[in-house]
């Protein structure tokens, strides 16, 4: 079965209500790393119900409307899909906690041509129920790799941001939890590839991978320690590709850019293997 442009294109998805937890706001923040020196008063804001924030990267579990791509009438074969890009605006600090509703919809499909797979851009929208104020705006690009050739559009495509070709102006390391990924998936994410050893080693895995998105929450606390003093009303937004999973227990630095104007390039690298995890980064801070 071949991906229906129009039906995908037009599909009615329903507003989906998400009430999350102080709790949650923690879990979350847990599960990306925080909380590693009991001693720093900075990361325990995140976790601790005293004066307790959200960190802004939790944006991308709210509201989260599952994998919606494996439904049969979308004509996509899920089994050969990568999480390729994704992308996070803040308009508004994320509630410790709150009601929430999500909308989300299809807003490109481009077909790199057979054998060559297909692009899937998706947002979604999350709104504070109370206030009906737009908390954040989330961008998703999915690289079907066994769909292309279904006589779709063959573009416009999304540009990686360009790195600055010198030294970066700043690094963080961070260490991940060898448990880090049963965290994080307590988040909503309960794909068994992140649990089961052997759904892993089926993948081609020699053990449970960490999280795409649980990556991307690691290298925004870098990004909010390095370049938003832990304010977490300065952080923006995110853009990033995904070039490489991280295994539980590994380091991540992330390399960051001074770009001016409020703007930082980044990205990440797993200082075990020097493998590059996330690429093509870029963040806006306000002040």
């Amino acid at each position: 079965m071949a991906i229906d442009y129009d039906k995908l294109m037009n599909w009615p998805f329903e507003p989906l209500e998400h009430r999350y937890s102080a709790r949650d706001s923690i879990l979350y923040a847990l599960g990306v790393g925080l909380g590693s020196d009991p001693l720093d008063t900075d990361q325990l804001r995140f976790t601790y119900e005293d004066g307790l924030a959200a960190l802004p990267t939790m944006a991308v579990v709210l509201a989260y409307p599952g994998f919606f791509l494996k439904r049969p009438e979308f004509g996509v074969d899920w089994v050969k899909i990568l999480h390729g890009e994704q992308g996070i605006a803040i308009h508004k600090p994320i509630p410790a906690e709150a009601t929430v509703i999500g909308e989300t919809r299809f807003t490109g499909i481009v077909d790199r041509g057979a054998d060559k797979g297909a692009l899937l851009y998706s947002e979604r929208k999350v709104y504070e129920k109370a206030s009906g104020d737009l908390l954040a705006t989330l961008t998703s690009t999915t690289f079907a790799r066994g769909d292309g050739g279904f006589g779709g559009p063959d573009g416009p495509t999304k540009k990686p941001h360009p790195l600055p070709d010198r030294a970066p102006d700043a690094t963080v390391e961070l260490p991940t939890l060898p448990q880090a990924a049963l965290i994080y998936r307590l988040s909503g994410d309960f794909n068994p590839l992140h649990a089961d050893p052997a759904v892993a080693r089926a993948a081609g895995f020699a053990r449970p991978i960490l999280h795409g998105l649980c990556t991307l929450g690691v290298a925004g606390h870098a990004i909010l320690k390095q370049a938003c003093g832990y304010d977490a009303s300065r952080f923006r937004s995110l853009e990033l590709r995904f070039s490489a999973p991280v295994y539980p227990g590994e380091t991540i630095r992330t390399e960051i850019w001074n770009e001016g104007d409020g703007a930082v390039a980044f990205r990440a690298r797993v200082v075990e293997r020097d493998v590059v995890v996330l690429n093509n980064g870029r963040a806006e801070i306000a002040g």
